[in-house]
């Protein structure tokens, strides 16, 4: 009953992520996967894509509705993540658990300290495509997805808001595509693990996903962007600390 309750809870807190931010949930998913269900690193890795999959795309058919959605640009970067992230899924169950969680730490810093720098100043352009940028951008997002089992959402925004010149929320919608497409390339390398995982765990956690998903697009409407992203940046930053300091002792 008690691993039910707090795949419940952490399920609401990374579809609330997701849907407010278009990324992020996924940094949050992996941890809560293995310090609060006991889920190995790789194992964790492996259901955080399938969970952020699900969320992603409840999160995408809402702000493909508002408009928010930028599909030629989308799949461009989605295309280019494909391969590397199915090569860097079939690599990251080689790799040992330590190297995993420490890798993992080090990403969610990276993402809190780009959520913690002053907005970006670029104008919203027309969302033409860029391609050699683009697909630089894709093929980084993807490898991260399949090694780390993020969905690269908080990499993604800031990228289609600079290389792009998105506005922020057609930036949080298109990336909800991205991580849909990296995430489903790298679960087509880990299909075979997926059958050992704990179902009963990962359900709940997704229900509760989805749900919070469309809650988190209707709070992104009342709280402003970067209110949001500070808190999240500062619940990273925690959370990458304890798993460091798990992984060193």
């Amino acid at each position: 009953m008690t691993a039910l309750i707090l795949a419940l809870i952490a399920g609401a807190v990374v579809g609330l992520t997701l849907g407010a931010l278009g990324g992020g949930g996924s940094v949050l998913a992996v941890p809560a996967l293995i310090y609060l269900l006991g889920f190995t690193p790789t194992a964790a890795t492996t259901a955080s894509l399938i969970i952020v999959t699900s969320t992603s795309l409840t999160a995408l058919y809402a702000h493909a509705r508002a408009g928010q959605v930028r599909w030629k640009a989308g799949a461009a970067f989605a295309a280019a993540g494909i391969l590397p992230a199915a090569a860097a899924g079939a690599a990251a169950t080689h790799l040992p658990q330590t190297v995993l969680t420490v890798a993992f730490a080090a990403t969610a810093v990276i993402s809190a300290i780009n959520m913690l720098r002053p907005a970006d100043t670029a104008r919203p352009g027309s969302g033409d495509v860029h391609p050699g940028k683009a697909a630089g951008a894709g093929a980084g997002l993807g490898t991260l997805t399949g090694l780390l089992g993020v969905g690269g959402g908080f990499l993604a925004v800031p990228a289609l808001v600079t290389v792009l010149a998105f506005e922020m929320e057609v930036a949080v919608g298109t990336s909800l595509l991205v991580i849909t497409a990296n995430s489903l390339a790298s679960l087509a390398t880990r299909s075979g693990a997926a059958t050992s995982l704990d179902w009963a765990a990962i359900g709940p956690f997704i229900g509760t996903a989805i749900l919070g998903a469309w809650d988190g697009k209707r709070m992104a409407a009342k709280v402003s962007g970067p209110r949001l992203q500070r808190i999240f940046a500062v619940v990273l930053l925690a959370v990458a600390a304890f798993m460091l300091a798990d992984a060193v002792t």
